[in-house]
């Protein structure tokens, strides 16, 4: 995988067009929590809060760290992180509108539009990048690009929950296909990029079923330790 920025790839994907439209701005509608709404969310998914995995996860991460999200919606992480004492947080969101009522929501972040393919910052901009349920939207073709746009803009750690399968495997989402895929993608990065390493690992089984999620945390090698 290139560290080299991706000013090559293009934008205009199919699942892009359906993630700027209707479809994107309905799961958006779907999912604006409040802290106390998200953790209870959480808590009846996994029976943990969101707030306790994160702070068990980053508990190490000075909070003076420079912090991107990668699909950052509506902001909803991004007030949990605040709450955990990060300031200098940023996110990116691929639908404009979303953008805009972000920037509203929460307006001591600074977000703006951009897509997971061609972050638009330069190498190593960020101490840490990371992702909550965006890896699991990008189409397997496109995982190499995305993922290695992350690694690139991370200059220490990268941090992500994302949907788990030992074998990427797509599952029809809101009676569509194309739309998402669980993998291993803790593993896919340290197979991807020699210079991570991963620090700590939670797999999440859902209350309700059998189902699991992972949230990961990794460092690079020139990082701080």
């Amino acid at each position: 995988m290139s560290e080299h920025f991706n000013t090559g790839r293009a934008l205009a994907t199919k699942e892009a067009d359906v993630w700027r439209g209707k479809f994107g701005t309905k799961y958006s509608e779907r999912n604006l929590f409040n802290a106390a709404e998200l953790d209870r969310t959480y808590v009846e998914k996994y029976g943990l809060t969101r707030t306790a995995l994160n702070q068990s996860c980053l508990v190490d991460i000075p909070r003076s760290s420079s912090i991107l999200e990668v699909g950052c919606n509506l902001g909803n992480q991004l007030i949990l992180l605040k709450q955990m004492g990060f300031e200098n947080l940023t996110g990116i969101e691929i639908h404009s509108d979303i953008v805009k009522e972000a920037q509203t929501r929460v307006p001591w972040a600074h977000v703006s539009e951009g897509s997971a393919l061609n972050i638009p910052f330069g190498d190593a901009s960020f101490d840490m990048v990371c992702t909550s349920g965006l890896l699991i939207h990008i189409a397997p073709r496109d995982l190499e690009t995305v993922m290695n746009e992350i690694h690139r803009c991370a200059r220490s750690w990268i941090w992500g929950l994302e949907y788990y399968a030992p074998q990427t495997t797509e599952i029809t989402y809101r009676g569509l296909s194309g739309l998402l895929w669980k993998a291993d993608f803790a593993r896919l990065y340290t197979d991807g990029f020699p210079d991570l390493e991963l620090v700590s690992e939670q797999r999440l089984k859902y209350v309700a079923d059998d189902n699991v999620d992972s949230m990961f945390l990794l460092r690079r090698n020139n990082g701080p330790r």
